[in-house]
């Protein structure tokens, strides 16, 4: 696995064939109860990631993998630089985008698999993990059975796709989330520690997915502290600290 360390990416967006591209990223946060210190945490990050290329951001903890990740997200808005993304054949910054213009690319172009599943009261499993295909207008009936698939592949019990995930373990949640963004055909995935909570069974299906969803071009980049994990499905890594 090659190692990339913390620098400036030559190739501008219109010249790249990468779907995804960070450049000169910098982020600070000021800490308002602390007599407003700026906290620097990013400084100069730049990262591209290609058709079929999976990066894994490594690093302590602390070091800003996190907040690099929420900041390709635009969860975070970042101090300075860009962060390039080929939606629909265009290319779109998404630090500036407009809020409508920011969720259409998460609809259609930049999924996210987080740790942790927001849960919604009542609401079954196979409803929340098929509500992505149905904004896009994809039937119900076709959106779910899509996600009843992937429940099967990953061992997730049949008793549980009509329920609410409101009382589901952390693995059976984790789980709902990764059928929910692997059921909708991203070109690039955001990965924060897709396998965190799950057995080993679960891990080497999540392996599969990904490598799956690489062979058919999709650009991905993540936090993966599994070892195996990482050595398995990652070609690269961006590394932190």
């Amino acid at each position: 696995m090659n190692i990339l360390q913390l620098s400036s990416l030559p190739a501008g967006p219109a010249s790249t064939t990468a779907l995804l591209q960070a450049e000169n990223l910098h982020k600070s946060f000021k800490l308002h109860h602390q007599r407003g210190v700026q906290l620097p945490v990013l400084s100069g990050v730049s990262l591209s990631v290609y058709p079929g290329d999976c990066v894994a951001l490594q690093g302590p903890s602390g070091s800003g993998k996190s907040t690099f990740m929420r900041a390709l997200y635009a969860n975070y808005r970042v101090d300075s630089g860009s962060i390039w993304v080929k939606h629909r054949g265009d290319w779109v910054d998404l630090p500036q985008l407009e809020a409508h213009q920011l969720l259409e690319v998460r609809q259609h172009t930049l999924g996210y698999v987080s740790q942790f599943l927001r849960v919604i009261p009542r609401v079954p499993a196979v409803e929340v993990a098929a509500e992505s295909l149905m904004e896009l207008g994809v039937e119900p009936e076709e959106a779910q059975v899509k996600v009843r698939d992937l429940f099967s592949r990953l061992n997730l019990p049949e008793r549980l796709w009509e329920l609410s995930p409101t009382t589901f373990s952390g693995g059976e949640k984790q789980r709902v989330n990764i059928a929910r963004a692997f059921s909708m055909d991203y070109p690039i995935l955001l990965l924060d520690e897709p396998t965190s909570a799950l057995d080993a069974a679960n891990r080497e299906v999540v392996m599969q997915l990904i490598e799956e969803r690489k062979a058919q071009g999709c650009a991905m980049g993540g936090i993966f502290h599994d070892d195996e994990v990482r050595e398995r499905v990652c070609d690269r890594t961006l590394t932190f600290g």
